[in-house]
């Protein structure tokens, strides 16, 4: 006879023999996942957003990154071949520097001169002679100019220009220039042309259509230094040229002569390219951590049905199949509308990339198909990345995990994911040891270091430290008269993984905040203190409007007045002519390890930091061969060598030796140590003040530089904690109707929702600065060390507390609001 049970049981097996072979079909499994994903899209807004604005960003930051620069600079648009000096080019744009490359020599010039200008087709080879000028009219100095630029030119150098003489005739005199005509001069007109060595009466020969101030090729070849580049012009319809131009040249032509845009404008452009690759950098991380949280924490709540499904016969591989279905859904979606969104913003974020400096004039963001095709398929990828490590969970479900009806973690952290926490914060703190002793250009890659890895390592060790942190600092509410305290400390408890998912992105964001802003304005303020003590002057007097200080100028104020120049040799040297006398007496931090500054008064002598003798691979005592700013080698002897905490110039030389080699070179400031003296086109500011404004528009670029990635990574992590708790409080809302139905008020209710919200914003503020503090205090002892000055730690508090409230009522939102309106609708309207 056969039992009654039997029927139950048989349609029980076919149904899972079904399931199961429907699930074993790959393609079965992965659509399963998609309509997964389009039942469940609520629950992955927070991944859709999240990775909608990283390939937004990534989409913004690669069409930055790989669009064309400002284009041909103006004053070169009129000569369709350029041949440019790269001798010593790499080591001058090595290491951060954008120095430019070593000029040719006088003999090098005049031979590539002349075997350019025999070649067929070409009408001309103009060498292009630069220097500092400035008109000056009536007293004053007219137009201003920005510090170290160069707008004298010789006559020829107008025809590689697109614009020509407007009125009047090109100089022929060593007194006469051609001038722009929106100065409002006309030939025939007096006017004094300030340049390196002071001002001088000039007759307007001529005005042309557009900036700077021409004179005759000899007049120009005395102010000017060496020739980096030499234009060719062009007969009538003959085509270009590329001319063998042998070793230390290069030809350019059509949109190739955009790469001879100012060092200035390489520098900002390279900025600029830091700013995006971070910004996108941080977005791909911060999209994998939000990502792979909203899945782990979905897999966390979807426990019973991954049970239910292992039930009917799904294998674990089946499992992930889906997931990656419910992924691709997602990512799919996601990178298609941020591919969109980055390809409407780019251009306009050029336009505000080139007004906050980070670009220069005259750059635009072109749109490239596959650059738009390679961002939408790194979306995909990073949705693939963050479901990852929740696909591996979902497949260690197993059958019975469909009968389990109680909700407490009694597991919510991995054995591999607590060792991997460990190993991370071990690293972290052993970075910040080492930032403490690092050598100065080590010393934020220690900190970055620091900062990732205890950010890391703590978030993976969230779990494990939620329940007894929650047990120490709860500990009054329990003590409290009345049952929301209570309630808020068991819920946290019973649901650890929830609690553990709140605290860690506000963790991220609160460290990333306090580190980034931290650790900048606790480095400017070391540098800025170290200018101010190492300097011993009454003031400094600084160019107001002009490019720099003359001689003739500098001479009026007593102090000292270093002139810029750079040498080249094995390695380019930021250098300066100083007066040893006066340069010692200003610069009482400078400390000389060996030989003697007195020495300078030599022609031939040079002093050397210590860094610098190193990489010229020299001694003290022994000579370099170096080659100067106007083309011509020699040999100079190492005098003194002093140390590189002190040293505010890589070398030092006599100022009669720059000013021999570098006719066009300014001074930048004057230390002033005797009486005041009015200057036309200076001013005078304190020492503090010129020690904050000599690094001022680095510093402005940082600042905003460091606003964009706080307020990225908040804007992310705050993602991270608003989709958390709507996911969460979805969850949660059967229990909190039994609250309200056990006699609970709707008041109640809400606070005690507000109240673990609260808290749990309070732990991740708390250990989010615990995080940050080792990698500030490693910063501070390195650049003390350094230094030799005493270095204050700053700590930022306007942006922490910024992010702590933006954090705190994101997710008071996120919690308390869906609850009010849940309560509102079931209650009936019950008693509040």
């Amino acid at each position: 006879m056969r039992s009654p049970h039997m029927a139950p049981r048989r349609a029980f097996g076919k149904l899972r023999r079904g399931l199961g072979e429907s699930l074993r079909a790959p393609g079965n499994t992965f659509s399963l996942g998609l309509a997964m994903a389009r039942e469940r899209r609520a629950a992955f807004v927070g991944s859709f957003l999240a990775l909608c604005l990283g390939v937004a960003i990534l989409t913004v930051g690669a069409l930055t990154l790989l669009s064309p620069g400002g284009g041909v600079p103006e004053r070169y648009q009129g000569a369709p071949v350029l041949v440019r000096s790269t001798q010593d080019a790499a080591e001058a744009r090595a290491n951060g520097r954008f120095l430019e490359a070593a000029p040719f020599s006088p003999r090098r010039t005049a031979e590539l001169t002349r075997q350019l200008a025999q070649l067929p087709g070409v009408r001309d080879a103009v060498p292009d002679r630069a220097f500092a000028a400035q008109a000056v009219v009536a007293g004053k100095v007219v137009g201003d100019q920005e510090r170290g630029e160069r707008q004298g030119h010789g006559w020829s150098s107008a025809a590689l220009a697109p614009y020509g003489l407007s009125d009047g005739h090109p100089p022929r005199r060593d007194d006469e220039v051609a001038v722009d005509g929106s100065l409002g001069l006309r030939p025939g007109d007096r006017v004094r042309l300030r340049t390196a060595t002071g001002s001088a009466p000039y007759t307007v020969s001529g005005t042309v259509a557009g900036p700077g101030y021409y004179v005759s090729d000899e007049r120009a070849a005395q102010l000017a230094g060496g020739v980096r580049v030499i234009g060719l012009l062009m007969e009538k319809g003959a085509a270009d040229v590329r001319p063998d131009v042998g070793p230390g040249a290069e030809v350019l032509s059509g949109a190739d002569r955009a790469e001879l845009a100012p060092a200035r404008d390489a520098k900002t452009r390279w900025i600029g390219g830091q700013v995006v690759g971070a910004m996108a950098a941080l977005a791909a991380f911060v999209t994998v951590f939000v990502v792979a949280s909203t899945f782990a924490f979905a897999v966390a709540r979807r426990r019973r049905e991954f049970g239910l499904l292992r039930t009917v016969g799904a294998t674990p591989r089946q499992l992930r199949r889906m997931l990656y279905g419910e992924a691709v859904a997602v990512g799919a979606a996601a990178a298609g509308a941020g591919v969109l969104l980055g390809a409407v913003f780019a251009p306009a974020l050029g336009g505000v990339l080139v007004d906050a400096g980070f670009q220069p004039e005259g750059f635009t963001v072109r749109l490239s198909v596959p650059v738009l095709a390679a961002t939408f398929g790194a979306g995909v990828a990073v949705a693939f990345a963050g479901v990852w490590s929740a696909s591996r969970r979902a497949a260690r479900i197993g059958p019975l995990d469909a009968l389990r009806e109680a909700a407490v973690d009694d597991r919510p952290m991995t054995g591999g994911r607590r060792w991997t926490g460990i190993a991370f914060t071990a690293v972290g703190l052993g970075a910040a040891v080492a930032t403490g002793t690092a050598d100065p250009a080590d010393m934020i890659t220690f900190a970055l270091v620091t900062a990732a890895g205890l950010i890391t390592g703590v978030t993976l060790l969230v779990p494990a430290l939620v329940p007894p942190l929650v047990r120490a600092l709860s500990w009054p509410l329990a003590r409290r008269a009345g049952a929301t305290g209570l309630l808020v400390r068991e819920g946290m408890l019973t649901a650890v993984r929830r609690t553990a998912s709140t605290v860690a992105p506000v963790l991220a964001t609160v460290g990333f905040v306090v580190l980034i802003t931290g650790n900048t304005q606790t480095s400017a303020h070391s540098y800025r203190t170290q200018d101010t003590v190492s300097v011993r002057a009454s003031g400094v007097v600084v160019p107001d409007g002009t490019p720099g200080i003359t001689d003739a100028d500098a001479a009026r104020v007593k102090g000292s007045a270093p002139l810029p120049t750079v040498l080249y040799g094995r390695s380019p040297l930021q250098a300066a002519g100083i007066e040893p006398a006066a340069f010692q007496d200003v610069q009482s931090g400078l400390k000389t390890v060996a030989g003697s500054l007195d020495r300078l008064s030599d022609p031939d002598g040079l002093a050397v930091s210590e860094s610098a003798l190193r990489a010229l691979d020299a001694r003290q005592g022994g000579t370099v061969p170096v080659t100067f700013e106007d083309g011509r080698s020699a040999r100079l002897r190492v005098v003194a060598v002093v140390s590189d905490q002190s040293a505010p110039y890589e070398a030092l030389l006599s100022r009669g030796t720059v000013r021999a080699h570098d006719p066009s070179a300014l001074a930048d400031a004057v230390q002033r140590t005797g009486a005041p003296h009015p200057v036309p086109g200076t001013r005078e500011i304190s020492v503090a003040a010129h020690a904050g404004s000599d690094q001022a528009e680095e510093d402005r670029l940082v600042e905003v530089f460091t606003l964009l990635l706080v307020g990225l990574s908040a804007g992310y992590t705050g993602l991270a904690v608003g989709n958390t708790l709507l996911m969460a409080t979805a969850d949660r809302l059967p229990d909190l109707r039994i609250l309200r139905l056990s006699g609970a008020t709707a008041r109640q209710v809400l606070w005690v929702v507000a109240g673990e919200t609260v808290f749990v914003v309070g732990l991740g503020t708390v250990l989010g600065g615990l995080v940050a503090l080792p990698s500030l205090l490693g910063i501070r002892a390195g650049l003390s060390g350094t230094l030799g000055v005493p270095v204050e730690l700053i700590v930022p508090w306007v942006p922490a507390l910024g992010a702590i409230g933006g954090c705190l009522t994101l997710a008071l939102v996120a919690s308390v609001v869906p609850v009010r309106f849940a309560l509102r609708g079931g209650s009936g309207g019950a008693r509040t």
